[in-house]
């Protein structure tokens, strides 16, 4: 349920997911798909020193016996809170020969969740299992990891100490990338505080394409406050950016490469969103005041940069489409109206023109007039 809930909020936020889960490019394992990887290499890190199986049957890593454990996060082991780093109760503490030893594998023949183990049925711990998937899917030593600064301690760390003893390599991933947290009104945004946002329901009052723009309008290293003004601003900033394409739409755009622009250069910048935001307004005005073969690299440019960052996917008309502000009146509702007005227009009925005008307008659309025709949007 949750693994296909996932996949639909990816996709209506406009990332790319593969139709299976097991299909090429894009990899999701589980990790009730890799038990014997993880078996596997608990049963290296004792053979090397590194685990040991402690009188309550726990196995535990030896944080001890890997010198570089805390380099990551900041933490030494004298600052190391008792049972940092893994699941086991205040009683089983007495067993561990180091209080931050993390947990690799509890035996539990009565939990829901057990497979059979050189230690007794059981789980593993939660640490190990990005460790062994990582390395069966992507390989000893990976270039880049990703996660919540929340997980840079106990989670990343632990990682660390059990790929680098349990493969024998110096590191584990060449590069780390951590994002802050998303807060609101100040507090950080969490199942606890009560706070915190579903996707499917903002879906239900925003488009997808709005999320992933306020998403993308903040660095990944800042904290973004996140909320109604932030969403209704970003709504606006992409009604714009159609606005600027619907007035071209009868352009083709010229073919660029992306990487002579600046956005671009924003991007490989430490991912620097914000600027790359800024620089498709910047593309849109441009567009807006050039012509002929100016004007289809400008709207080349504008849609490259856009497509890049998953942006500005949609039809011009179909973006103005969507409904906004609770109105639940139909295309072909509005359709109708138009043509009532435009019929009272030719009978010279101008007050009753008007008056179909702030009909849609009390109705959240917004009607614009031009030598091609009335054109329309929710607003």
């Amino acid at each position: 349920f949750y693994a296909s809930r996932f996949i639909d909020d990816a996709r209506t936020l406009g990332l790319k997911v593969a139709q299976e889960f097991s299909t090429d490019p894009t990899l999701m394992p589980r990790p009730t798909q890799c038990i014997p990887q993880m078996i596997a290499l608990v049963e290296k890190l004792i053979a090397r020193n590194h685990a040991y199986v402690a009188g309550d049957g726990v196995v535990y890593f030896d944080i001890r016996s890997f010198p570089s454990y805390g380099k990551l996060s900041g933490n030494t082991l004298d600052a190391l809170r008792e049972g940092a780093g893994e699941r086991v109760s205040a009683n089983n503490q007495s067993f561990k020969r180091h209080p931050a030893d993390f947990m690799l594998w509890k035996p539990d023949a009565s939990h829901v969740m057990k497979w059979d183990s050189p230690w007794g049925a059981g789980y593993p711990g939660w640490h190990l299992e990005c460790s062994a998937m990582a390395a069966a899917f992507l390989g000893e030593e990976i270039d880049l990891h990703s996660g919540g600064e929340d997980n840079i301690f106990p989670h990343h760390e632990c990682e660390i100490a059990q790929s680098c003893c349990g493969y024998g390599h110096t590191s584990f991933s060449r590069v780390w990338f951590h994002t802050r947290h998303l807060v609101v009104e100040g507090e950080k945004m969490s199942k606890s505080l009560g706070n915190f946002r579903m996707v499917n329901d903002l879906l239900e009052q925003y488009p997808g394409e709005v999320l992933r723009y306020v998403i993308l309008s903040a660095h990944y290293r800042s904290e973004q406050n996140f909320g109604k003004d932030l969403l209704d601003s970003a709504w606006r900033s992409l009604d714009a950016l159609y606005g600027f394409l619907r007035t071209q739409v009868g352009i083709e755009a010229a073919a660029v490469d992306i990487a002579d622009t600046h956005a671009y250069a924003a991007l490989l910048d430490d991912l620097n969103t914000p600027v790359a935001i800024s620089e498709l307004h910047k593309l849109a005005r441009e567009m807006n005041a050039a012509d002929g073969d100016a004007l289809a690299e400008a709207k080349g440019r504008l849609l490259a940069v856009a497509g890049l960052m998953g942006l500005l996917q949609q039809d011009p008309e179909q973006w103005f489409t969507h409904s906004r502000g609770g109105s639940d009146i139909s295309a072909e509702e509005i359709e109708v109206l138009i043509a009532k007005r435009n019929q009272a227009k030719a009978d010279k009925d101008y007050a009753g023109a008007d008056g179909v005008r702030e009909e849609l307008k009390a109705m959240g659309v917004v009607l614009e007039d031009s030598r091609e025709g009335t054109k329309w949007r929710r607003g």
